[in-house]
């Protein structure tokens, strides 16, 4: 039986990833001996073997680029990749041009080759769940008004139907329902999906609205990125690797392993050789009404192990695996920032400097933080864990927003950015979210709603004026005209190019 460190074979059994079948007692034999060797990596795979290495990147963003990069980065023996577009013209450009993905680097540039690429056309929201109207799952829906007709989700013209296995899922938040119904037909119940996107509540939306039977559901793994990236102008395969960063790896538990349930204390360890667990600061203080904890042991399958232990041998992506409540907490302290930072810097307009050494913002922020964080130390997954009420202290979290504003007080936010472009934002994942959440736990977010309003309401309007479409009131009586769309527009793009 071939192993996953060997190269691809040739085999089409091997290549779609399909295992052979076997009878009754041959599985329960490979069970048993698995059982007993389930401590030992080696004979983990010879009993299980990963029969199909290749890993698909979905989503040609900037941190798509950068991550197809990285994995043929890895020497030796680097996984074969297979990149996904959505447009068949990049596509097309990608044929036209040397199939290879540019990292930028300090000045240096280092090319990687050897990409497959395939074609996976984004479907319309209606057609997630066949024959059914679609919900959008947000806090804040936005009052389009429009009901689209449902679509079969079938294979297209040009797509590839063969079996994905390992699956990247870099899309923006608000794409993740189309990507990934593009490819669900080629999705399994052992397929791994990783998801690498900002904001919390993507992967209980993606269960809702693509996956919602457990007994089909792929595996899922969750990625926190803090690596900075930026496009290059009039070049799609070339990204500039800006700021080094990590990206924190977690495999969260499937619902066929492990039942809901709050998440319980682990042991912690110093980096000694028999040292005694450490003893917490503050111990966890449950609600009495919380539900009884379960430990975090669940099945790791053989394609869990493959993506996890590829993605930590990419020195560049600086990856780190953490447990699934480590993992949870880290995402809650990138949410709480991205709550304050992004939709601050959208109404102001302005950098992310802007929100510093300002005594009215700081109210506002502080006024935002008590919201989110009565909101996490109030999760039901965490009444267990220790340290969660100081960890998760206003106090704190405005620290953290504060040093995060001054190193990066010269960019430009990913809402920001959006908001100038006319583009729809992830705030219901990121403010959205605590809204959501909040309700659910009895604790009223007035000012972290309002804000998300506010910031969909100025997404609208930039919309409608780039496209000159502003619904302008009719001028009274010796009342002058208003033109303001060509003006907003070329600001618009002027601000865009630089």
């Amino acid at each position: 039986m071939k192993s996953w460190w060997g190269p691809e074979g040739g085999d089409p059994q091997a290549k779609q990833g399909i295992h052979a079948a076997q009878d009754e007692n041959q599985s329960s034999n490979d069970e048993k001996e698995n059982s007993k060797s389930s401590r030992n990596p080696a004979e983990f795979y010879r009993v299980k073997p990963v029969l199909d290495r290749r890993i698909h990147v979905l989503g040609m963003g900037n941190v798509g680029k950068f991550i197809a990069h990285s994995l043929r980065s890895i020497v030796p023996n680097p996984p074969p990749v297979t990149i996904i577009f959505h447009e068949p013209q990049m596509l097309s450009d990608w044929e036209a041009s040397r199939q290879r993905l540019n990292l930028v680097t300090d000045g240096d540039t280092e090319f990687r080759e050897g990409f497959e690429a395939e074609l996976a056309r984004l479907r319309s929201r209606s057609n997630l769940k066949e024959g059914q109207q679609t919900n959008t799952g947000n806090a804040f829906p936005e009052a389009s008004g429009e009901q689209a007709q449902v679509q079969e989700s079938e294979v297209q013209e040009g797509e590839s139907s063969e079996p994905i296995n390992s699956l990247i899922l870099c899309t923006k938040a608000t794409q993740i329902y189309q990507a990934l119904s593009s490819v669900k037909h080629r999705l399994h119940p052992e397929s791994v999906i990783l998801f690498l996107q900002n904001g919390m509540g993507v992967v209980e939306a993606v269960n809702k609205e693509v996956f919602p039977d457990p007994a089909t559901r792929p595996h899922y793994m969750v990625g926190i990125n803090s690596h900075g990236m930026h496009g290059v102008l009039n070049d799609p395969f070339t990204t500039v690797h800006a700021g080094f960063g990590t990206i924190s790896l977690g495999i969260l538990p499937h619902e066929r392993d492990r039942e809901p349930a709050p998440y319980a204390s682990q042991l912690k360890f110093k980096a000694q050789r028999e040292a005694a667990p450490v003893k917490p600061a503050h111990a966890a203080n449950p609600d009495p009404m919380a539900a009884e904890p379960a430990p975090v042991t669940f099945h790791w399958t053989p394609n869990h192990r493959y993506l996890l232990r590829t993605l930590l041998r990419a020195p560049v992506l600086g990856a780190t695996a953490y447990s699934p409540p480590d993992l949870l907490q880290m995402q809650l302290e990138k949410l709480a920032v991205n709550c304050i930072i992004n939709p601050l810097t959208v109404m102001l307009d302005a950098r992310n400097g802007s929100i510093l050494y300002n005594y009215n913002i700081t109210r506002v922020m502080r006024l935002l933080l008590s919201e989110i964080s009565l909101v996490i130390r109030s999760l039901p997954e965490l009444q267990y864990i220790p340290n969660v009420q100081q960890r998760f202290d206003p106090g704190r979290l405005e620290t953290m927003v504060v040093g995060i504003a001054n190193r990066t007080q010269d960019n430009i936010s990913s809402m920001l950015a959006d908001v100038r472009a006319g583009k729809q934002t992830e705030v219901d994942f990121i403010n959205g979210w605590v809204v959501k959440r909040g309700e659910e736990l009895g604790v009223r977010c007035l000012m972290n709603y309002m804000l998300a309003c506010l910031v969909k309401g100025k997404r609208m309007m930039v919309e409608l004026e780039l496209e000159e479409g502003i619904p302008f009131v009719q001028p009274r009586a010796n009342e002058g005209s208003l033109v303001v769309g060509e003006d907003v527009k070329r600001v618009n793009l002027d601000e865009r190019k630089e």
